[in-house]
């Protein structure tokens, strides 16, 4: 049985600190939903290869 998106935030938020303020919630939520947008691109194949990933970093360093 999977886990459901309830309960992986409510367990993400308990991995919290207890003096853990909203922001620090909204900013573990915000990340965890950009992973998961980054992870479905690369299963539907929209990723880069490392290559690719080190040239355009390349270019924003320079």
């Amino acid at each position: 049985m999977s886990t459901s998106v309830k309960q992986t935030v409510i367990e993400m938020i308990e991995r919290l600190p207890d003096d853990a303020s909203v922001e620090d919630i909204m900013a573990e939520l915000f990340f965890r939903r950009k992973v998961d947008e980054g992870l479905r691109e690369l299963d539907a194949g929209k990723g880069v290869d490392h290559e690719e990933a080190k040239r355009q970093l390349g270019k924003w360093l320079n």
